[in-house]
């Protein structure tokens, strides 16, 4: 009989308990600490000799079994949910980089993951190393024995840049250095990640997982591939597990933090991971269809949409993630002016932060998410004044079309 795909076994995953009552949805298990029946059965627990939970910031039962569908999905070796994509980032990178270590990463980032790198991991004395990262010899003249690891996000918001990360994990293992990919973009039910060389993935759940928008996550997604015995600062825990990583981060970096996610957003997301997938397929081939008629709009500069063939990053884009590159694109006009008279204007589409909620987003991105970086730092990181960002929902195509012509031109708004 044929391995049954992973929507069934997302369905069909049994609770590591059975629910008193039939629960045929995992229970909010709002409680903060748990009894025992016995002292040596507590130090057992706390020692980490059982599975038991012990205090809800470090496991509980409505989260855990977020992790095992996300892991049941994935295939992961293991995973980790936290409160937010961010704090899923530092999670990760607190884990890897020690003072005297350095990262390696390119300037087309997310404002908040910059920041983050160049503002706060910085500060512990971790070296920041920015590189054209879909340049081979580029990335590999970065990389020392002192490389913490490879960052790249695997569709680069609001750039649109696509790096071949079979090529960048090649380089990055050639050197015994992990790949860590920021995947939020093309969620891991279209995107393998693993099969092109992706050692850990870092996923802001808040995105097409939620479900809508309903809540605010983050999922650090370990393969279990790489080999942490060349890592000086995860060696001591290398034979400790199948994943050095893993086990540095649950038995110590995310219990310090305490940023792990709340039973409240773990079911909350658990029933947005049920329908992620048919959502999705939506979301993106509205996009797909949008991008295709914004390149015919007038007033309209340039649309950059990986899915579509005269993109410079469609083939490699085509080879990793399918047809449908996200629900996500960017388009110019031709003055930061024109876009906010074309912001002001919209009627359908909101004018918000976040991506894949249901509905259609759009967002001014240099005035907004990098509005307090300098214009130096803006051009670096490829930033344009001209530049829209629209997270495509799941609206009617037609309807969204007709709120982006009335908004470009004069005619009459029909809503």
């Amino acid at each position: 009989m044929n391995e049954p795909r992973y929507e069934t076994k997302l369905l069909s995953l049994p609770y590591p308990k059975p629910d008193a009552y039939g629960s045929l949805s995992m229970p909010v298990y709002h409680a903060l600490a748990y009894e025992f029946a016995s002292a040596e059965e507590m130090e057992a627990a706390f020692c980490g000799r059982t599975a038991e939970h012990t205090y809800s910031r470090v496991t509980n039962p409505t989260v855990q079994f977020f992790e095992e569908r996300v892991k049941v999905v994935t295939g992961a070796y293991g995973v980790t949910a936290l409160n937010s994509g961010m704090a899923a980032i530092s999670n990760t990178f607190i884990t890897l980089a020690r003072s005297g270590s350095n990262l390696v990463t390119s300037r087309h980032l997310f404002g908040n993951t910059y920041s983050f790198f160049v503002n706060t991991l910085s500060a512990f004395g971790v070296d920041i190393r920015f590189c054209d990262l879909t340049n081979p010899a580029d990335v590999e003249a970065n990389l020392d024995e002192n490389t913490c690891g490879v960052y790249v996000e695997v569709i680069t918001n609001p750039q649109m840049e696509v790096a071949d990360l079979k090529v960048l994990s090649d380089v990055a293992h050639k050197r015994n250095i992990p790949l860590i990919a920021d995947t939020t973009i093309v969620p891991f039910t279209t995107f393998r990640s693993g099969d092109f060389g992706v050692d850990i993935d870092v996923v802001s759940s808040t995105k097409y997982i939620s479900g809508g928008g309903t809540s605010l996550g983050g999922l650090i997604i370990d393969y279990g591939q790489f080999d942490w015995s060349h890592s000086p600062k995860l060696k001591p825990f290398a034979d400790a597990s199948q994943s050095a990583f893993h086990c540095k981060l649950r038995k110590e970096i995310h219990r310090n933090l305490g940023a792990y996610m709340t039973p409240e957003v773990a079911y909350v997301q658990s029933l947005g991971l049920e329908t992620l997938q048919v959502r999705y397929e939506r979301h993106a081939s509205s996009c797909l269809e949008i991008a295709k008629r914004l390149q015919s709009l007038p007033g309209v500069e340039a649309v950059n949409y990986t899915g579509l063939p005269d993109n410079a990053f469609y083939a490699v884009s085509r080879k990793q993630f399918g047809d449908y590159p996200g629900a996500m694109l960017t388009f110019d006009l031709d003055s930061k002016e024109r876009c906010y008279s074309f912001l002001n204007r919209l009627k359908l589409i909101r004018r918000a932060t976040n991506l894949f909620d249901n509905r259609s987003l759009i967002i001014h991105p240099a005035s907004t998410i990098y509005g307090t970086f300098t214009p130096e730092q803006r051009s670096a990181m490829g930033i344009k004044e001209t530049t829209l960002r629209l997270s495509v929902g799941l609206e009617s195509v037609d309807d969204l079309l007709k709120d982006i012509r009335q908004a470009i031109g004069n005619q009459q708004s029909v809503f």
